[in-house]
This record gives C-alpha cells, sequence and structure tokens, in this order.
C-alpha cells in the first residue's frame, strides 16, 4: 500500500468511527470511489486496533474504575454506581455479538452495495434527528437502567447494516430514551469498546488463518493514523456536542445518501 492509501484510510477510520456518519460505510466507499484496491482484512484488523487504542486511552480513568468496580461486584459482590455501569455495558453488547456471530456472512454477501449503505444513511440520520428533536434529555450516564442497556443494544444490533453507523444508532437510542447529548455519547463510546475489541479478535482470528502476507509498515501506520485522528476526533466531539446537536450529521448524511442514490440507481 502507497503511503496515500494508508493516511486516507486511517484518517478516514479514525475519523468515523466515533462520530455518528458510519464508518463501515466509509471504508467500503472511499475504494469503490477512488479507484482502489481493497486494503485487505490486515490492514482492516490494523485500523480497529488504532481507534480501540484511541478510546482507551481517551477513557483510561474510566475504564480502571469500571473494571475494578465490575471485578469487586463479581468477586466481593460490592456494588456500586461504576459496577453498575459496567454491567450495564456487558448487557448492551451481548446482543451485537450474538447477531455478529450468527449473521455476520449473510451481512458481509448481501448487504455490502452502494444502495443499502445509501438508505440506511438516509434512513437513520433522519432516525438521528428525530431522535435528537423530540429526546428530553434530561438523565445523565448514572441513571441508565438495565432496561436502558437492553434497548440500547438491541439498537446496536442495527449497526451491522452497512452505513447505519454503530455510535450514531447507539446515540439515537439513548436520546430516545432521554439521556443527554453527552451522557448517549459518553455511553456509546465506552460501549464501543468491548465491541471493537470482539469485532478486531473476530478478524485477527480470520487472518491468522489465512495465507496473507503481513506488510507491517503499512499496519502499525494505518493503526498509528488512525489512533491519532480518532482521539482528536472524540475530543472535539464532546467538546463541541452540546452547542451543535446532531443537525450538522444529519444534514451530511442526508447529502452522502441522495449522492449514492444519485450514482448508482440511475
Amino acid at each position: 500500500m502507497d503511503f496515500e492509501h494508508i493516511l486516507g484510510l486511517g484518517l478516514l477510520q479514525g475519523l468515523t468511527e466515533f462520530l455518528p456518519i458510519s464508518s463501515s460505510a466509509h471504508l467500503i466507499l472511499l475504494p469503490i470511489i477512488v479507484g482502489w484496491e481493497d486494503q485487505g482484512l490486515a490492514f482492516d484488523v490494523a485500523v480497529h486496533v488504532g481507534t480501540l487504542l484511541a478510546v482507551i486511552t481517551y477513557f483510561r480513568k474510566d475504564v480502571v474504575c469500571l473494571i475494578n468496580a465490575w471485578c469487586s461486584s463479581v468477586f466481593k459482590r460490592k456494588a456500586s454506581q461504576d459496577s453498575q455501569l459496567a454491567w450495564m455495558i456487558v448487557i448492551a453488547t451481548i446482543p451485537v455479538s450474538l447477531a455478529g456471530l450468527f449473521l455476520g456472512d449473510f451481512i458481509e454477501t448481501f448487504l455490502r452495495s452502494p444502495l443499502v449503505i445509501a438508505g440506511a444513511t438516509i434512513v437513520f440520520g433522519l432516525l438521528l434527528w428525530w431522535a435528537d428533536v423530540k429526546g428530553k434529555r434530561v438523565r445523565g450516564q448514572a441513571q441508565i437502567t438495565f432496561k436502558d442497556a437492553i434497548i440500547v443494544g438491541l439498537y446496536q444490533v442495527l449497526a451491522l447494516i452497512p452505513g447505519t453507523s454503530r455510535s450514531g444508532i447507539t446515540m439515537t437510542a439513548g436520546l430516545l430514551l432521554g439521556l443527554t447529548r453527552e451522557a448517549a455519547a459518553r455511553f456509546s463510546f465506552l460501549m464501543s469498546i468491548p465491541v471493537i475489541f470482539l469485532a478486531g479478535s473476530m478478524k485477527t482470528l480470520e487472518l491468522a488463518s489465512s495465507d496473507l502476507v503481513i506488510d507491517w509498515f503499512s499496519l502499525i501506520s494505518g493503526a498509528v493514523v488512525s489512533a491519532l485522528s480518532a482521539f482528536l476526533c472524540i475530543t472535539l466531539f464532546l467538546k463541541m456536542l452540546d452547542k451543535m446537536g446532531m443537525f450538522p450529521f444529519v444534514l451530511y448524511r442526508l447529502v452522502l445518501g441522495a449522492i449514492l442514490f444519485y450514482l448508482y440507481a440511475f
């Protein structure tokens, strides 16, 4: 892979993984639009590792507290606000893990087309706008319940459809449940840690069983670019979210979806 290819895909993964605009859709579309060869499984694993490192680094204090609290709840039967949040993250991860395990091949075969991406981009963009406008935005992260976790987890299953956006659909669910924008975003980002880890692990197992030649320079470079851009993205997004709301991302999704329909449906 040349450096332009590495830089473009690394930046794209890092910037879109945590914005409500769908990283998977952009990674599928960019090579098609510019005529690049498919980046391959190994590079996909590398850029996902980069975004995982970014979110863990940004939320490092939260992650340590949640892990310690979860362990205390399991081994010492000691419940706390942090242990409850940790359990909510675990519960919310179960539906998408099961769906990915049983539906992954179907999705890879039938749902990776530009028209599917276009439809999902528009439909779930409009749903995000509706949630942002109609959501009460009065509940904090500490008020997330078992029922909330199940609902957000079920919404997260929809993110398996390219164009949906994992962060977008989980923030949509959070807003519909009355969470503030910041609480919905933070819960979505914390939920991404086990999801990205599990998805990356599955792809790593696929990679280990293949005969692909590993280009370590491309993989490491892609991971670094992805990590740095993802960290910057999380930082700016959380700082600006309350001021700008979701409308800029909804507008972007509508324009992108319309362009894709124009290019591939007519």
